[in-house]
């Protein structure tokens, strides 16, 4: 065993025999200790990338054979508890390029790690693997014949990471912006501005004792990222703030999926006021039922069109199609159409069967819904358009008046919007529409649609 083993063995032992008096005594749980002497290295020099070191991954977990070394600036700290066995670390103090993580059994790493810290990892005997599209080094573990990145048992650790001499830098995190985060700051310090938690997680604390805990943050755009907390960190029972400001942490990543571990309270500053609420749902009698569609030779061509007649697109969060089958007073159907935008003098094409659609007209509906929706009427059933606040912006037929015999059955047919409409109308007005079935009762035209040539969907002739 070489001396800076023997010494960094005798430090640990003695600092753990140290620890356990001070519980004993103090009956404390801080782990505010000043960072341990240890010996450190100015001969160690990296000679590969982290990049270069994960393109060894083919597709398992392996053991590193080559003699290879990378340094690093170590981002993570384990002293106020949120990070356990685990140590990240990034390429540069500031604008780094890529971070990585070692997974390490040994605890308060802190003391001998401290933020900002430059170390060099020998590789050769160490495991690569990825797991949900993340890299991660360390000793290995085997769970019913599989082989993944385990914690590096801590009588080893010496032999594979050391501390270069130089002093410790401050590590600048990267300020980042949602939802456009880089892949290449996973594992690395950033920081968010503008953020606060979200209303749901006002009052609750940081985390649940004794487990891994989310919690919300967003920004006044309503862009939302996780907040990840330990439960056994030492805020855990620690109310999360009020107030809207700047957050710091570890960016952490499974597949696509982001989250943020902060390293103390320190890492928050929500200092200033929080979002005023967001208002972006509107009315607006400019959106319509502009053609409605029973094709006679095709029920699985039906579908419904709506117009938006502004020069501007208008966003339909909040906005819903109701449908009353037959005679009924209760909505039996309805579609959501919160996830959509309507261009400026553009449709919206909404099919129960997108498949059927695209074969008959072409082209694909912008929203494909199910049989028995809003979209899926035989023709003697009455609809709304809804807006964001309850209020009817257009309908067309009687609610509560089954529509076979009226003049507002389009059964076998179709009806569509004349072209002089511009605006939505609460109240079904026959005259605004031309409307062909299989009957022709009530001044409507007996004769029955044919699709795809007797329909205009995705145009407003």
């Amino acid at each position: 065993m070489n001396r800076k083993t023997n010494f960094t063995a005798l430090v640990r032992a003695s600092i753990f025999i140290l620890m356990g008096l001070i519980s004993i005594l103090a009956c404390t749980k801080s782990r505010n200790f000043d960072a341990l002497p240890t010996d450190c290295s100015t001969d160690l020099e990296a000679n590969t990338t982290y990049a270069e070191v994960k393109k060894l991954y083919t597709d398992q977990t392996f053991q590193i054979q080559q003699d290879l070394i990378i340094e690093g600036y170590v981002s993570s700290s384990d002293e106020a508890g949120n990070f356990f066995s685990v140590l990240y670390f990034q390429d540069s103090p500031s604008n780094p390029s890529e971070g990585f993580e070692i997974e390490i059994d040994l605890r308060d790493s802190h003391l001998f790690y401290p933020v900002g810290s430059k170390i060099f990892i020998k590789l050769k005997g160490l495991y690569l693997g990825k797991s949900k599209d993340v890299f991660k080094i360390g000793g290995v573990f085997t769970s019913f014949g599989n082989v993944s990145v385990g914690r590096l048992p801590s009588i080893v650790v010496d032999a594979h990471i050391f501390v270069d001499c130089d002093e410790k830098e401050a590590i600048e995190p990267s300020l980042i912006s949602l939802p456009d985060i880089p892949k290449n700051r996973t594992n690395t310090l950033v920081r968010l501005d503008g953020f606060e938690l979200s209303e749901a997680e006002l009052g609750k604390s940081f985390a649940t004792e004794g487990r891994e805990t989310e919690r919300m943050l967003t920004d006044c755009n309503d862009n939302e990222i996780v907040l990840l907390n330990s439960g056994f960190s030492d805020f855990q029972a620690e109310i999360l703030p009020e107030g809207n400001g700047s957050i710091t942490g570890v960016l952490l990543r499974e597949n696509d999926n982001y989250r943020l571990a902060i390293r103390s309270l320190e890492d928050m500053d929500f200092s200033n006021e929080p979002c005023a609420d967001l208002i972006d749902e509107f009315s607006s009698n400019q959106i319509f039922i502009s053609e409605l569609a029973d094709p006679d030779n095709n029920l699985a061509a039906r579908f419904v069109e709506l117009y938006n007649s502004a020069k501007e697109p208008l966003n339909l969060k909040g906005w819903t199609l109701h449908r009353y089958t037959n005679a009924n007073t209760e909505i039996s159907s309805a579609t959501d159409l919160s996830d959509f935008t309507i261009g400026a003098e553009s449709t919206l094409v909404i099919s129960p069967n997108a498949t059927e659609f695209e074969t008959v007209y072409g082209f694909a509906p912008d929203l494909a819904v199910g049989k028995n929706s809003p979209a899926d009427s035989n023709g003697d059933d009455n609809l709304e358009l809804v807006d964001p606040f309850g209020t009817v912006v257009d309908v067309f037929g009687v609610i509560g008046e089954d529509g076979t015999g009226t003049n507002h059955e389009f059964e076998d047919g179709r009806a569509i919007r004349n072209t002089g409409i511009t605006e939505g109308n609460p109240n079904f007005t026959f005259i605004e529409w031309t409307i062909n079935n299989d009957s022709g009762d009530s001044g409507t035209i007996k004769a029955p649609q044919i699709a795809p040539q007797d329909f205009t969907p995705g145009k407003r002739d």
